[in-house]
């Protein structure tokens, strides 16, 4: 069985029956929406979906920041003003 990844869950049927109910259920809480007992999907706020694609892109980019960091020294240093 896959993990769910969340304290609640409702199943797909309930979910299309009233997705409005189980929104207003869940609060501010993310939901997994199963299918056949496994998740189908998971529903979170927008904040959460946002601070995930913001913890994700702050990841992919670490390695870039860090070989930039090692060359520091050969940087130019500009004054903001003369640009």
């Amino acid at each position: 069985m896959d993990a769910i990844l969340t304290e609640l869950a409702v199943s797909i049927s309930d979910f299309k029956k009233n997705p409005a109910k189980a929104l207003r259920e869940a609060g501010n809480e993310p939901l997994a929406v199963l299918s056949h007992n496994k998740p189908a999907f998971y529903v979170v706020e927008p904040k959460v979906y946002e601070a995930l694609i913001e913890d994700a892109w702050e990841r992919s980019i670490a390695p870039l920041i860090a070989e930039r960091m090692k060359r520091r020294d050969s940087a130019i240093e500009l004054d903001i003003d003369s640009l």
